[in-house]
């Protein structure tokens, strides 16, 4: 099943939460990851990929992305896209 992504721009002009319609981070524990780190988890992983990501941090149905101060929005939004469809197509 394709997941569905909704993206809300929080109070940190650097974040963005993105919620799925669907469990992206299973159990019941917060998941934190930054630029370096080789995690087990596929969305993960992808995410941290993408140039202009600094880390991200997820909890069940949601992912919150931080970009680079330098990174802009439009760019970073698209591969984060690309990385949902990959990892959930």
């Amino acid at each position: 099943m394709a997941v569905e992504v909704r993206a809300e721009p929080t109070p940190n002009p650097n974040a963005m939460k993105l919620t799925a319609n669907q469990v992206i981070f299973e159990g019941s524990g917060s998941a934190s990851f930054k630029k370096g780190d080789e995690p087990d988890h596929p969305l993960a992983k992808e995410l941290l990929a993408i140039e202009g990501v600094d880390n991200i941090f997820g909890f069940q149905d949601f992912v919150t992305v931080n970009k680079e101060p330098d990174a802009e929005w439009d760019a970073v939004l698209s591969q984060v896209e690309e990385a949902f469809g990959k990892v959930y197509d």
